[in-house]
């Protein structure tokens, strides 16, 4: 008589959530209130999860916090590479990037702030792992105007004896310093007028 094997049954119970969702609205409350700020009745309001899912999934609020963090840079990350498209002009994508962070650091946007540098200034100094995502986001974002600046150069669209990883780093810290001043709530208009004419010093 053939025997048949029991069909195996999953282990434990499947989770009844969706992680992403969990860890975007995770990193909306960290984004407001800080990771210090922050407290785990919080977090369970925002992710509507119990304790015990939440501990499951995550771990414990600084393995959830890297989490949302790395969410927030690849957010960063894939608007860039929209905005770097090498298939498309540089000079315009260069322009499209000042544009983005001028609207993000404008009015109520910018007094919203940054969550990438408002973690930098309560972490990076005091927790390796953090300061390890913040330090590489900053790199990979010059790398990226960089190569921007790099192709104008080689369109001939970049101005005489302007090197392109000097000037690329003088925007991204242009850039992030917006996001500071973007706390103060600038008008948009003043802050556009800056970043035309910091980029014209580098483009034809």
């Amino acid at each position: 008589m053939r025997q048949t094997t029991p069909a195996r049954l999953p282990r434990g119970r499947p989770r009844s959530f969706d992680m992403e969702i969990a860890v975007e609205r995770a990193m909306e409350v960290f984004w407001a209130r800080g990771y210090h700020a922050t407290a785990l009745p919080d977090l369970l309001r925002a992710t509507r999860l119990s304790r015990g899912s939440l501990y499951a999934a995550f771990g414990d609020k600084h393995s959830l916090f890297l989490r949302a963090l790395d969410r927030y840079i690849a957010d960063a990350s894939r608007r860039m590479d929209g905005e770097f498209d090498p298939r498309n002009d540089p000079v315009a994508g260069l322009r499209a990037y000042l544009a983005g962070y001028v609207e993000r650091t404008s009015g109520s946007n910018g007094r919203r702030g940054c969550l990438l540098v408002a973690t930098a200034m309560e972490l990076a100094g005091q927790d390796a792992e953090v300061g390890r995502r913040v330090a590489s986001f900053f790199k990979a974002m010059e790398a990226k105007v960089t190569d921007a600046l790099s192709r104008a150069k080689a369109a001939g669209k970049l101005a005489d004896n302007v090197e392109p990883a000097i000037a690329a780093n003088i925007l991204v810290r242009f850039v992030e310093g917006l996001r500071v001043v973007g706390k103060t709530g600038p008008a948009r208009i003043t802050s556009q007028a800056a970043a035309d004419a910091l980029l014209g010093r580098f483009v034809k």
